[in-house]
């Protein structure tokens, strides 16, 4: 039928109607908080270029941890930063390092609380890249038993999810075989299976002082242009025994989201990532935008997409709204 009989404004005239036939909805159950970690004690340092955001210390960020499961987040995602850096970051996999002691003074104090864990060098070398290197070049294989013995570590420390960043050839593979072998096969594998080189990654750099010291990451994640080659990532990384699929950043690549809706049905993920975070927040700062519709509309259009879960680092402000 067409118009005058069918209108389609009769359902969107008024609040209690359109919450109604409302086709999407965002939950605290959608949500993951990603926390940055320092050394010391007492620390709660605000991220410049990310309003709202702040890096902890272990004992703090326990205390951030118990707010937001308060406020019915789920979980968390932890980034470290050490105190110092070497070549073959050999912070990451330390017993003692800041993600192992973070996720185990969380996992005590907070047990509903999900703890994952995001697995990658990058944080802990000191030229800023994701594997070890060979001159300037980026060893893919040698660096799957770094990357395999760090997930290990975060698993025996009490992480409940291990997420492989680095983009790393085989590197889900090398994980799933090291969890098994030691004894935690129940510990799950989030990929980040289709991680661009994106220019949005920037506050995020600054706050996990993660930026390279030479070139750039792009000869391993992946390229911008291409959305095929999402879908093969994500392929081989379920073969490879992955649980859930990652897309990131986000808004920029909802069209692959939704391939990977229409593709998959593992649990997906997907990183409203610190420049997308960053450009909303700056922006409603200057009174450019309404910045509180506009955070939920850019993460209700990541679940319009067929995301599961979002990693947000709205996702406490948003709980509290919700």
């Amino acid at each position: 039928m067409s118009f005058p009989v069918t209108r389609m404004r009769r359902l969107r005239r008024t609040e209690p109607l359109r919450r109604m036939v409302r086709e999407h909805r965002l939950a605290r159950e959608d949500l993951i908080l990603p926390l940055f970690v320092v050394e010391g004690r007492g620390v709660r340092e605000p991220v410049a270029s990310m309003p709202g955001v702040h890096r902890f210390s272990v004992d703090q960020v326990v205390l951030e941890a118990k707010r937001v499961a308060d406020l019915g987040v789920p979980g968390v995602i932890l980034f470290g930063i050490p105190s110092s850096k070497d070549a073959r970051g050999s912070g990451a996999d330390a017993e003692d390092g800041i993600v192992q002691r973070a996720s185990r003074a969380i996992a005590d104090a907070v047990p509903a609380l999900c703890v994952i864990t995001d697995v990658c060098l990058c944080e802990y070398t000191d030229h800023g890249h994701c594997g070890l290197l060979h001159g300037e070049e980026v060893e893919n294989d040698a660096s799957l038993e770094r990357l395999a013995r760090t997930a290990v570590s975060h698993a025996r420390a009490g992480a409940s999810i291990v997420a492989p960043s680095d983009m790393m050839d085989g590197r889900v593979a090398a994980i799933r075989a090291a969890l098994d072998a030691e004894g935690f096969e129940q510990v799950a594998i989030l990929s980040y299976a289709a991680k661009y080189a994106s220019a949005f990654y920037g506050p995020f750099r600054e706050a996990a002082e993660s930026t390279p010291a030479f070139g750039d990451r792009r000869g391993y994640q992946m390229d911008p242009p291409n959305r095929r080659e999402a879908l093969r990532e994500m392929r081989l990384d379920l073969e490879e025994g992955a649980d859930m699929l990652m897309v990131k950043p986000a808004l920029s690549y909802l069209d692959i989201l939704a391939d990977a809706r229409r593709s998959f049905d593992v649990p997906l993920a997907a990183y409203h990532v610190s420049g997308e975070y960053a450009m909303i927040k700056a922006a409603g700062e200057r009174g450019w935008i309404d910045a509180d519709r506009a955070m939920e509309e850019a993460l209700v259009s990541i679940k319009r997409a067929g995301a599961d879960l979002i990693l947000t680092y709205a996702a406490a402000d948003l709980a509290e709204k919700l």
